[in-house]
């Protein structure tokens, strides 16, 4: 029993500490979604060259997409005419990071690590740009619809038409985030806390230590995040869980950068849509970039004494609010379930009638 109890103690403490942070992070995460137009991205990504490859880095930063539900919406960029480079861009830099994933980054990770994470997907994605422009030929490629692999609600555009006022677009944005972008990002934000709880729980502070603070320990984390599924988000606490049992700063941040930015089903499409050469080049670009930023965060780490002790933002927000936060995001969590529940008791009872 004191095992469990020490372990849901850290779980609790976690949650609270990442809940309210969520909720900012969705809220802005739904507006960015809904007050950014589709039309607006397809015009800025579609000339080639470095300026393209800029904006798509820039403007896919904010947007709150998963590394597969930014899928559909990279080959829709795609096949309104943007460039192979930029659609790549836009590839890394919406999974690699989002203002959902800033803002629990700073409640988990802390300042240094909320700074450097947006600023290393900018630059991976401008490295993986540029591999592709240089060394990828352009080609019309007559792309079939794709389907995200998170769902059918993540591939669907926010509701633009009938929209009269910003109000009202902002809104449905925020009511998009509760009901679909926390659906698409709740598995891994769940399997992300209950790991960080555990490693705080019963791993030794000093286990991971084993790896070093070097390229070892770098490539461990590359191996470990490439084959993964696992959003910006979601990946956070996960991060947390590694950064607090010893795993240096510049080896987690290769972790959130290759866990969101790759996995088999991107490859796939990429490979698929773009062409082999496209699909080794975006991962080339993930993995030096990734090596190359780790370095970068273990030598700003140790100028600027960052440790995991702490890293953590405590006493900034008061417990009522963790609460608060905290109630409201199991409330949009079970809510499928319960509705699912209401529709099949409801036509149970037209049965039986």
């Amino acid at each position: 029993m004191t095992y469990l109890t020490t372990y849901f103690d850290a779980l609790w403490v976690l949650t609270l500490e990442a809940a309210p942070w969520l909720v900012l992070g969705l809220v802005i995460g739904g507006l960015f979604k809904s007050l950014i137009p589709t039309a607006f991205l397809n015009k800025h990504l579609t000339k080639p060259g470095l300026g393209s490859i800029i904006k798509a880095a820039v403007l896919g930063a904010p947007l709150p997409l998963c590394s597969c539900g930014v899928i559909p919406a990279a080959m829709g960029l795609r096949q309104a005419g943007a460039s192979k480079p930029a659609t790549t861009s836009f590839l890394v830099s919406t999974p690699e990071t989002g203002v959902d994933s800033i803002s629990i980054s700073y409640a988990m990770l802390g300042p240094f690590m909320a700074i450097i994470r947006p600023i290393a997907a900018l630059f991976s994605a401008l490295v993986t740009g540029l591999l592709v422009l240089f060394f990828a030929k352009e080609d019309v490629i007559q792309a079939e619809p794709v389907k995200s692999c998170c769902g059918s609600k993540q591939a669907k555009n926010m509701p633009e038409a009938q929209a009269t006022t910003w109000v009202n677009e902002s809104v449905a944005g925020i009511k998009y985030a509760f009901d679909d972008l926390l659906q698409s990002i709740l598995k891994w934000l769940v399997i992300g806390l209950l790991f960080a709880a555990a490693v705080q729980a019963f791993v030794p502070e000093d286990w991971l230590l084993q790896w070093g603070n070097g390229w070892v320990s770098m490539v461990v984390m590359l191996f470990v995040g490439i084959p993964m599924y696992v959003c910006a988000t979601g990946s956070t606490p996960i991060a947390a869980g590694f950064l607090m049992a010893g795993i240096s700063p510049g080896a987690v941040l290769v972790y959130l950068l290759a866990g969101p930015a790759t996995n088999m089903a991107t490859l796939g499409v990429v490979r698929a849509q773009m062409g082999k050469r496209t699909m080794w080049l975006y991962l080339l670009g993930i993995v030096i970039s990734a090596l190359f930023m780790g370095m970068v965060a273990n030598v700003l780490a140790d100028q600027f004494q960052f440790n995991a002790s702490n890293s953590h933002v405590h006493e900034m927000i008061s417990f009522v609010i963790q609460l608060l936060s905290f109630l409201l995001l199991l409330f949009y969590a079970v809510k499928p379930i319960l509705a699912k529940k209401t529709i099949k008791e409801s036509e149970s009872c037209c049965h039986t009638e």
